[in-house]
């Protein structure tokens, strides 16, 4: 008896210390932290909270498609305007009418050609946006509401440019539903966006997605203006001139145009490029716009490190047109544009904004940064004529060259013959690339045979032996600026070469 008293105390005491050691060693571990009611408790670090539900679209659908229409055209042509018509509209080409292409096979009758597009209402009393090329060459215009109801309209104003035009209701008889004009450079790539339109005839359909990019240049229209916002919301022939709305139902780009080779990749003018041009299209009917005489382009990495400039905002002038508004307040190619009447230029979209706002005759301050150095040059505007193509001879000459390895060209003196060979303006000084290594720096940066080099790292050249000795003289790593004047184009511009040899 005495015994099984004696284990039970001795399995008690054991059990007893098997506890204060395992609290022993979960306090020294920390693994039973202890409370302190007068501290607050650590901050944890938590991922940010993404929210995955889906947008309300049905919503939204209902909101948006009342204000949108389908646009309906009809053009009577007659055969020789089926012919003229028959070449390249590069909207048509890119984007065409859904009905009825013009210089179709039609006999030596007149034919009536039907095309289909999209608009939407901006203010109730029957306003609408739309392409320029849904309506520029219509005779008659109707356009059909959502409940079915038709109208004729009439185009107030239109602008090929930007491919924008503004139409309005002959004879409204009611209030239309109207949208609200959103702000489309605070779009963001990725945000959610609505497309509603009349594609491939079906009207009043609705797609989404996502904003794609931003700032994209086609060269379907005058480059200068294009800014096209890309989505990959489904659209197709007949969306143009429909409204791309974000999700609180804002109009934020105006569709205008698919790439037919990709899939999911469409295009929208900004709403605040329409915007800007609104009071004009309402009051001329047309934009005039200002004109600053300037070829510029943004800085990239090669204009910054080759002409050190302490940043990349700005726009940096590649050309100034001799005798035009940019060189009569003494603008010079290397130029950086940095203000425009104390805004802030950003890139070359901030300068052709500002200045094409403008109408001619316009004073304009610019701040100029020029080696190094900040200017202030005042500039008159003039009034910006839609250029038409240039064309040239490009014979080939012949002669004695020297060849630059580095840069992969051989060069020659501009002599006479070679001038009326290459249709040299007499005021041009350089000297003429007769030969472009398709492998090179040079052929890297777009230099073409007959181009002429007239100046090398800022200072004018007028002979190969000249030319030769600015080369040698860049070292290893180094940069080479090329101003070069291209006759077939008559404009100039910069070539930046990196030497690595």
């Amino acid at each position: 008896m005495h015994n099984e008293r004696t284990k039970l105390v001795s399995l008690a005491a054991v059990i007893v210390a098997a506890v204060l050691f395992g609290m022993v060693l979960a306090g020294g571990l920390n693994l039973t932290p202890g409370v302190d009611a007068d501290r607050n408790p650590a901050p944890q670090a938590t991922a940010p909270a993404v929210s995955f539900a889906a947008p309300d679209f049905a919503a939204l659908a209902d909101r948006v498609v009342p204000s949108v229409v389908s646009v309906y055209a009809k053009n009577v042509v007659t055969p020789e305007e089926q012919r003229r018509r028959a070449p390249d509209n590069m909207f048509h080409r890119f984007f065409p009418p859904f009905f009825g292409m013009p210089g179709r096979p039609g006999g030596e009758e007149e034919q009536v050609l039907r095309s289909s597009g999209s608009g939407f209402f901006i203010t109730p009393d029957g306003e609408l946006l739309t392409n320029n090329h849904v309506v520029a060459e219509a005779d008659e215009l109707e356009i059909e509401l959502n409940d079915g109801t038709r109208y004729p309209v009439k185009v107030v104003g239109r602008d090929e440019a930007t491919d924008v035009a503004l139409i309005r209701v002959e004879h409204p008889d009611r209030d239309f539903p109207a949208l609200r004009l959103g702000d489309s450079d605070a779009a963001r790539v990725g945000e959610w966006v609505m497309a509603v339109g009349n594609p491939l005839n079906m009207d009043h359909t609705v797609t989404v997605g996502v904003i794609s990019a931003k700032g994209r240049v086609l060269g379907i229209s005058d480059t200068s203006f294009e800014n096209f916002i890309q989505t990959d919301a489904a659209i197709n022939l007949g969306n143009s001139g429909g409204p791309l709305v974000n999700l609180r139902g804002e109009v934020i780009a105006i569709n205008t145009a698919i790439n037919a080779r990709g899939q999911n990749m469409g295009f929208a003018v900004p709403v605040n490029t329409a915007r800007l041009i609104l009071p004009q299209l309402r009051e001329h009917g047309k934009v005039v716009r200002g004109y600053l005489g300037v070829t510029v382009r943004n800085i990239d990495q090669e204009i910054q490190e080759a002409f050190g400039l302490p940043g990349r905002e700005g726009a940096f002038v590649e050309e100034v047109l001799p005798g035009h508004a940019g060189d009569k307040a003494g603008l010079e190619h290397g130029d950086v544009i940095v203000t425009v009447n104390g805004e802030m230029v950003k890139n070359t979209r901030d300068l052709i904004d500002h200045i094409s706002a403008m109408p001619p005759g316009s004073k304009v301050r610019l701040e100029v940064l020029r080696d190094g150095k900040k200017l202030t040059l005042r500039a008159v505007l003039e009034e910006r004529e839609i250029p038409g193509e240039e064309s040239g001879t490009s014979a080939e000459g012949s002669g004695e060259g020297n060849v630059s390895e580095r840069v992969g060209i051989s060069v020659m003196e501009l002599t006479r013959r070679v001038r009326e060979y290459h249709n040299v303006p007499e005021k041009i000084d350089g000297v003429l690339i007769s030969h472009v290594n398709p492998v090179s720096p040079a052929a890297d940066e777009g230099l073409r045979k007959g181009d002429i080099i007239t100046e090398v790292n800022g200072t004018g050249i007028s002979s190969v032996e000249q030319f030769l000795d600015a080369v040698k003289g860049v070292k290893k790593g180094g940069y080479l600026r090329l101003y070069v004047y291209r006759p077939r184009m008559e404009r100039s511009f910069f070539a930046i070469l990196k030497l690595d040899g």
